[in-house]
């Protein structure tokens, strides 16, 4: 099941690493990827519950992206990061590190990371790396368009052996998650 909230939360740790509290939007759709393809490589778990494409400008969380261009209206979202301006996705005034609880203790590890290897660069270089398929070998130029990336795909991508069973018990995982919330 999808969790908005966790994903404002990402991009909010990340454009807190920033001195002007605010992100590229294309800067942080790359890094919340790359931190999720992480997150599934260490745990065999991803941090965000969604499909992934491939887009003209690299791999993207599907549900992250629209949201991040603001094509959904989400309370989550909007309780934590700005409305982007000029290509930047900013956190609320009254938002800290300590407030984004829906993180992990490993989820944050994996966000310094990422951020300690990837947050020097542009949204451009983030781009660029991840075409190459030495990087992102799951990625797959769409030639202007958007296509899925199957999730067995990427797991395979990041080393995961039996690759439909762990993606059948991903699924399953998702299913149960989605269930309990509507039971609660």
């Amino acid at each position: 099941m999808y969790n908005s909230a966790k994903a404002a939360q990402i991009i909010a740790y990340l454009a807190l690493k920033t001195e002007a509290r605010a992100i590229n939007v294309l800067k942080a759709i790359k890094l919340v990827y790359i931190s999720d393809r992480e997150a599934l490589k260490r745990f065999a778990m991803p941090m965000l519950d969604e499909p992934r494409a491939s887009l003209p400008h690299g791999p993207v969380n599907s549900w992250t992206y629209d949201n991040a261009k603001g094509e959904v209206e989400d309370a989550n979202w909007s309780t934590i990061l700005d409305d982007r301006a000029n290509h930047m996705i900013g956190v609320k005034a009254d938002i800290g590190v300590d407030d984004l609880d829906e993180l992990s203790d490993a989820e944050v590890e994996v966000l310094d990371s990422v951020w300690e290897e990837f947050g020097g660069m542009t949204q451009w270089q983030l781009r660029d790396w991840t075409h190459k398929s030495d990087n992102i070998p799951e990625w797959e130029d769409p030639n202007g368009s958007s296509n899925p990336i199957p999730l067995e795909r990427l797991l395979h991508a990041v080393g995961i052996e039996n690759t439909a069973e762990h993606a059948q018990f991903l699924r399953d995982q998702a299913s149960m998650t989605k269930l309990l919330a509507e039971l609660a």
